[in-house]
């Protein structure tokens, strides 16, 4: 069943492997080195994850959406507290799912890049596991051809192959380079999903969500993501582990990127790009831009008023220029 369900993708995978190490052979790479293969990987993660912008976005917008409401569910878990009744628990569930129904959040919406990718992440390993086989046999795999199986099972970075793993070296003679080059990229995967998840709640979380139930989530993604990559990652293949730190740094760029330009309203973010504005003379993010009134209407405003106008002041009335002002009359002294 699974084998089924991968096999699209894994068809797709290999197809799109295949397709960018023609490319770059043809821009004058060499077919059977393994920077070829490595520089086709990473093609695949720009396309991938080009995709998947759309899916960011959502991400982002229901991550904003889960920490304005964090307030409200803070009430809902002071109105039900003590209470552990089966009833009171399914109010509160229901109460939940309305309010996060209303504003359009989903916490799980953080996962749903991680979870698309998961069956092409899945199909690639697949096919980089199955390629030593394939390459015994002098046969191709899915859409790569024999002669690609064989170049790519060959090829080497850094004296590891693209099919071997931590725990397994198909040559012994480079064993060495093989622990070196795989325990480099595990330590590169595992730490980039660390820095991406605290750069996240260091500066793009309100004080409010970090101090609510949002917060009980973000520290089991800071810590359990990069430790269940970690020890996955010494059975990973070369070629998986490229694609995945390949995958995470393009993360880290496109979050930071957002974070700086975008950031959620009342983080420690925003206060920093208001800073930068102000540096530069520009208002705070979201105030609007009023025009101030030109300098001949506002002093046309303040200066004296309409001919004929009559214009009160602490003194007595008088009347503007345009009007002939009749003489006072003195109190002339009895004689």
């Amino acid at each position: 069943m699974f084998e089924a369900i991968l096999a699209p993708f894994r068809w797709i995978m290999s197809w799109l492997l295949g397709a960018f190490h023609t490319v770059l052979e043809m821009a004058g790479m060499s077919p059977d080195s393994g920077w070829t293969w490595a520089l086709s990987i990473l093609l695949l993660v720009v396309l991938i994850r080009t995709l998947l912008i759309p899916l960011f976005v959502k991400q982002i917008n229901a991550q904003r959406s889960m920490q304005a409401i964090q307030p409200e569910l803070q009430k809902l878990q002071a109105k039900y507290k003590g209470k552990k009744d089966s009833l009171s628990r399914q109010a509160m569930a229901l109460e939940q799912q309305a309010l996060m129904k209303e504003h359009k959040a989903n916490p799980f919406a953080a996962c749903l890049p991680l979870l698309i990718q998961m069956p092409f992440f899945f199909a690639l390993y697949q096919v980089l596991i199955g390629a030593r086989g394939a390459a015994e046999r002098g046969e191709g795999m899915d859409a790569l051809s024999a002669d690609q199986i064989r170049s790519f099972e060959g090829s080497t970075i850094f004296g590891a192959r693209m099919s071997d793993t931590l725990l397994r070296s198909f040559d012994q003679a480079n064993t060495v380079a093989v622990v070196i080059v795989a325990l480099i990229l595990i330590v590169l995967m595992s730490g980039s999903m660390f820095f991406m998840q605290k750069m996240l709640m260091t500066k793009n979380m309100t004080q409010t969500a970090l101090t609510g139930p949002m917060m009980q989530t973000q520290q089991i993604m800071l810590y359990a993501m990069p430790l269940i990559f970690g020890i996955g990652g010494i059975n990973f293949p070369i070629g998986v582990l490229l694609y995945w730190t390949y995958s995470n740094f393009w993360a880290v760029g496109q979050q930071w990127w957002i974070i700086r330009r975008n950031p959620t309203p009342g983080s420690l973010a925003e206060q920093e790009l208001n800073e930068r504005r102000a540096a530069k003379g520009l208002p705070p993010v979201g105030q609007k831009v009023t025009s101030a009134p030109a300098p001949q209407a506002a002093a046309a405003s303040t200066s004296s008023p309409a001919a004929g106008e009559l214009v009160r002041t602490d003194a007595a009335p008088r009347r503007t220029s345009n009007q002939r002002q009749q003489p006072q009359r003195k109190n002339r002294r009895k004689k």
